[in-house]
């Protein structure tokens, strides 16, 4: 299982040195508006989203987040963090440019997971993804279930009730971390790929999957594409 460091602003990450991918682990954050310094790290399109958010607490959590990475990213490119450049590559689905999120002339990569007041990043030098998720309530996993690949759903059917909602979390985790690394996010449907919904992630092809420490009541994932793979 992999540790997580703890966000600090006042201990952001050198240049990199190409060691292993790296993850953090931020929040819960304090109610109220984000900090107007996060605020003027966002450039135009990140503002736009974020003005898109109609509840007060999601726009905050949103700038925070963002803010957040760009201080990290910053730290590891030797930059400000309103200078860096995020862009979204191609989808390898249709093509469209809601694919990977990415550093524009870096060859870094960086993923980005928010649930429910939590932040969790990733950053390394082959593609990555990462997901953080609250456990949900036993009828909501019980819901969607249904969506998992076929021996995922045997997987979770086979834990006792009570122990299935936090079964689901750890897998939805993996799975959505594996899909954000390859950049199909839900375009790929989520019973295609099977990640395991056990206490070991499923191995998979050209991608290490490794569960992430998490907060009490949540569950967290990880994917890192091998440094020769490719999609």
């Amino acid at each position: 299982m992999r540790l997580p460091e703890r966000y600090d602003a006042d201990r952001l990450p050198g240049p990199w040195d190409g060691g292993p991918p790296r993850l953090w682990l931020a929040g819960p954050f304090p109610a109220g508006p984000a900090p107007t310094a996060d605020r003027a790290l966002l450039d135009a399109d990140e503002l736009a989203r974020a003005a898109a958010f109609v509840r007060p607490g999601d726009r905050a959590a949103y700038i925070r987040a963002h803010a957040l990475v760009r201080r990290l990213l910053g730290g590891c490119l030797g930059v400000h963090p309103a200078r860096v450049s995020l862009v979204r590559e191609a989808c390898p689905c249709c093509g469209d440019g809601h694919g990977r999120p990415a550093v524009a002339g870096s060859p870094l990569h960086y993923s980005l997971s928010r649930g429910a007041g939590v932040v969790l990043v990733g950053i390394a030098a082959s593609p990555i993804g990462v997901d953080i998720e609250k456990i949900p309530a036993p009828d909501t996993a019980q819901t969607v279930l249904t969506a998992l690949h076929p021996e995922e759903r045997a997987e979770l059917l086979a834990v006792p009730p009570a122990a299935r909602p936090a079964a689901f979390a750890r897998c939805w985790a993996r799975k959505e971390a594996y899909l954000k690394g390859t950049g199909t996010g839900l375009a790929e449907h989520p019973s295609r790929t099977y990640v395991g919904a056990g206490a070991i992630p499923a191995r998979l092809p050209r991608w290490t999957l490794t569960d992430v420490r998490a907060p009490l009541g949540y569950r967290a994932a990880c994917a890192v594409q091998s440094a020769d793979g490719a999609d």
